[in-house]
């Protein structure tokens, strides 16, 4: 255990409710310059709320803060900002038009000397590109229009960003979610060389292998206190988890096996813009069937053009071997089409209305009374069914959506759909950024559909959790498929192959 003396940030006995509402209970956290320090906890645990009050976001109602040893006060984001921290969200705070330079300095610009109202944009430039040289990257990727990079591109330019602010402190908020393993890689180097210069790192992942990889000590938060702070390297992936959720999980990916049934699902001479030709598949009762593939293999574009979010060049639909006709998500929705998308902020939720509305939005016409007026009492009593039965956190349907953690949006997006009653689920990574135990309540729902009479369609990066949860993959590259397996034909070195063209 690191002692105070040594530590860059103490935080004590750190409390915050919001009304009846108590989300941190006595947290306590120290973090070592230098160190990769992981914050690991379920959805609504209190890892946001901490590090929002760290950043200034929030005010604690209880609790003390010190930094370098000193008792300071953060009541805004200035003050976490002098004091040299920053934060890298999952979302990442960057403007696509404007160039990486400008991106490195927005809110901060420099302004030529004597002259208040002109920014230096020279000056701007020699900076940006100092501190992405720092980062192993060019240094003419500063003049770039950020739009024009990667997204773990544009997860350096927060990063050099931070750089630019003297960070001692870099908070990272589920950093590679949207990367890939080539990004991935990159950041782990970018991580490792910001440890070497003293830089403190708050790594927040649901990952266990990178937690295992990147981590010297981890803090496990649960239902707002905080259980125990231990060292990575010498402790279980297994122990994390039996602190993190409070019991064993027994099966990590608790797939069932059912009977196969005929074809309820199927798309032929599908063709979207883009692709290199036309696809064909069947998805029949009794199983789930995943489709694996590299970031840009097309499998978001696949399945938004089967919903009718994004219109298709050709091809039909056809549910239990009748061709429905699909030119709009509200043609998805009556032909008992569900999309469960992986952006669950933007495309799953309106995040300033209540659960119970966002529950409802799918299928209103199931709340209409004779005189076609919607019975509010009905759509309560149905929300408040789903949260009691998908264990959303916190249960309270007038809650607004904004106000829940990364899981439990999930688990209410989920709820939207199971509100339609739909025969066809589609699920485009369905457990990003959440945790563990999170994880197995949507696997286990996934079980709960297919037994009913659905099907499941999963679009997953993960590919433990394809070979865990389906009995088939679909490999895609480049707008194509390049493999069809069943899974005890598979493992990760195959998918893989296949998913890289081979």
């Amino acid at each position: 255990m690191i002692g105070d003396n040594q530590a860059l940030l103490i935080m004590k006995g750190i409390k915050k409710s919001f009304s009846n509402n108590h989300v941190l209970k006595g947290i306590d956290l120290n973090v070592k310059a230098g160190e990769v320090h992981v914050l690991l906890g379920e959805n609504g645990a209190g890892k946001s709320t901490l590090i929002k009050i760290l950043t200034g976001a929030y005010e604690k109602d209880e609790g003390e803060i010190y930094w370098e040893g000193k008792h300071v006060q953060i009541n805004n984001p200035v003050d976490s900002m002098k004091l040299g921290i920053a934060t890298i969200y999952q979302e990442l705070n960057v403007i696509p038009q404007l160039k990486v330079y400008e991106n490195i300095f927005l809110g901060r610009e420099l302004k030529q000397r004597g002259k208040a109202s002109f920014l230096n944009h020279k000056q701007m430039r020699e900076e940006a590109k100092r501190y992405l040289t720092m980062l192993g990257q060019s240094p003419d990727l500063a003049d770039k229009q950020l739009s024009e990079l990667g997204i773990g591109q544009q997860q350096l330019v927060e990063i050099a960003k931070a750089l630019t602010l003297d960070a001692k402190l870099i908070i990272m908020d589920e950093p590679t979610a949207s990367l890939s393993s080539t990004e991935v890689e990159q950041l782990y180097s970018t991580v490792e060389g910001l440890t070497k210069k003293g830089i403190a790192i708050v790594f927040i992942s649901h990952r266990l292998d990178e937690i295992k990889r990147m981590g010297d000590r981890i803090t496990i938060l649960r239902d707002g206190f905080q259980i125990d702070t231990l060292p990575v390297r010498t402790t279980t992936t297994d122990k994390w988890i039996e602190l993190m959720v409070g019991r064993t999980l027994d099966e990590k990916y608790p797939k069932q096996s059912f009977v196969l049934g005929d074809e309820g699902f199927r798309i032929k001479d599908f063709h979207v813009k883009g692709f290199k030709e036309k696809l064909n598949f069947t998805l029949r009762y009794g199983e789930i069937v995943g489709i694996s593939g590299l970031v840009g293999a097309g499998r978001t574009e696949l399945a938004r053009a089967i919903f009718g979010a994004d219109q298709k060049e050709s091809g039909s639909v056809y549910i239990d071997k009748k061709e429905v006709h699909i030119k709009s998500p509200k043609d998805a929705i009556n032909a008992g089409i569900a999309f469960i998308t992986e952006d669950r902020k933007n495309e799953g939720l309106l995040l300033d209305q209540p659960l119970d509305f966002n529950i409802s939005l799918a299928n209103t016409k199931m709340f209409k009374q004779k005189n076609n007026l919607i019975n509010l009492n009905t759509i309560k009593k149905t929300a408040d069914n789903y949260i009691k039965e998908l264990r959303v956190r916190p249960d309270n349907i007038e809650l607004h959506a904004r106000k829940l953690s990364g899981g439990n949006q999930q688990k209410v997006v989920i709820a939207k759909w199971l509100c339609t009653q739909a025969k066809v689920f589609i699920f485009d990574e369905p457990t990003r950024g959440i945790d563990v135990g999170a994880k197995v309540e949507v696997y286990r729902l996934m079980n709960q559909l297919v037994e009913n009479g659905a099907i499941v369609l999963m679009i997953s990066s993960d590919l433990p959790e394809i070979l865990g949860m389906c009995d088939r993959v679909l490999v895609m590259n480049e707008g194509k498929f390049t493999a069809d397996l069943e899974i005890q034909e598979a493992n990760q070195e195959i998918i893989m192959k296949a998913a890289t063209g081979g």
